[in-house]
């Protein structure tokens, strides 16, 4: 298992606290009913810390014009927009929700080169609730190939206070290939074409890379 690398600043900290927690509780705990509990408790949580930043071996569905997910998690939103940052224009919006055992690592959609990004510091609101599309810390992302332009936003949700995105315009990039890490639970917005055929519904569990969200048409 191949662990994320700026996951492991957050990892190496978060186990040097918990093992200060374990060392307390072991040390200035009378009780083994108590302290036990609480170290194993505590040695859960780092193991799942750990586990959270992994980063999955997953095979890429091919075509230029197939578009994968960004990131694993449940579909939740699929409904006409208008898009106002980037497309200034209607659009398909496709949204993904993370939960705390999602893969948090996420990919490319399509290959084709970077054509716009940009970094918005925000609120933390709950990462389903509509509103956060909008008001919540952000990046936003498109990229264009022959077929189209896929724009996506990775937003930051309560908890997840820390997006890494490695986009960067006029970089050329390939569908299936780290484009970035949101830290503990979020969503990804992505926005398609009008004529983009749909592949999933709401409700769908999806896998980044694997699962198709739509074809582009030209």
């Amino acid at each position: 298992m191949t662990i994320h690398r700026d996951g492991l600043g957050t990892i190496a900290a978060i186990w040097l606290f918990c093992g200060l927690l374990i060392f307390l509780s072991l040390h200035f705990i009378a009780y083994q009913f108590i302290s036990f509990p609480i170290t194993a408790i505590l040695v859960l949580f780092m193991i799942f810390v750990f586990f959270f930043f992994r980063v999955p071996h997953r095979k890429t569905a091919e075509g230029d014009n197939v578009v994968t997910s960004v990131a694993d998690g449940e579909v939740v939103i699929i409904e006409k927009v208008y898009e106002k940052e980037y497309i200034r224009g209607e659009c398909i919006q496709v949204s993904v929700y993370m939960d705390f055992f999602n893969v948090h690592v996420n990919f490319w959609p399509i290959s084709g080169k970077v054509t716009y990004y940009r970094y918005h510091p925000g609120k933390y609101l709950l990462a389903f609730l509509p509103k956060a599309s909008e008001l919540n810390e952000h990046t936003s992302v498109a990229v264009r190939n022959e077929w189209g332009e896929v724009f996506f936003k990775q937003l930051a949700g309560t908890f997840a206070r820390r997006i890494v995105c490695y986009a960067e315009p006029g970089a050329e990039e390939t569908k299936g290939t780290q484009c970035g890490i949101i830290k503990f639970g979020s969503r990804i917005d992505m926005y398609l074409p009008l004529g983009s055929d749909i592949k999933v519904n709401v409700g769908d569990e999806v896998r980044a890379c694997e699962t198709v969200i739509a074809e582009l048409k030209k």
